[in-house]
């Protein structure tokens, strides 16, 4: 396979995560949970970091339970400090068992997570056509409009940037360069 998106390099798990996941539409919640943790503990890293420590996060944060993560308590909080599979970041760790807690009650309230994340765009991907990376913006009108009302819910670590990584990653944005191979199969 020849990439035209040059930002997977050449890490093997950069380039099956580019080409199987980022950018598919998700619809499972615990998959949106996952990516919320990983976005959240992103931040200030490279996504590289953090994906090659994906099987680390899965392990420690109960595959992304969200139930059983809202219910951590401090002797929890301390195993994780002291994983050595994980990013151990003190205000990561705390606010994704926040985070686990509103996620909850956004479920109650929407019956879904799903329901509730994709009304953002409309119940659809968007789907832009940039053809340099340079073009990729950092946040979007959606993305501000996520943060502002996660923030009012309960949740950290969502400011826009976050969200647009969110986005991204969980396919309510698609930006794959149009000269992409994953842009050409999609249409």
């Amino acid at each position: 396979m020849i990439h035209t998106c040059t930002w997977p390099g050449n890490d093997p798990l950069m380039i099956e995560y580019h080409d199987k996941e980022w950018g598919v539409p998700v619809h499972d919640d615990r998959k949106l949970f996952e990516f919320l943790v990983l976005d959240a503990f992103q931040a200030g890293l490279s996504w590289k970091t953090i994906l090659h420590r994906r099987e680390g996060f899965r392990r420690a944060f109960d595959n992304f339970d969200a139930d059983k993560i809202a219910d951590y308590t401090e002797d929890d909080y301390n195993r994780l400090l002291n994983d050595a599979g994980i990013i151990r970041n003190r205000a990561k760790i705390r606010g994704t068992i926040k985070n686990a807690r509103a996620f909850l009650e956004v479920q109650k309230e929407f019956g879904s997570f799903d329901a509730y994340i994709w009304q953002f765009t409309g119940g659809k991907t968007i789907v832009n056509q940039w053809f340099d990376l340079k073009q990729i913006p950092a946040t979007s009108p959606e993305s501000d409009a996520m943060a502002k009302d996660m923030k009012k819910r309960g949740f950290t670590f969502c400011g826009s940037t976050i969200c647009y990584a969110f986005m991204q990653a969980a396919g309510l944005v698609d930006d794959h360069l149009k000269n992409c191979f994953r842009k050409q199969s999609e249409g």
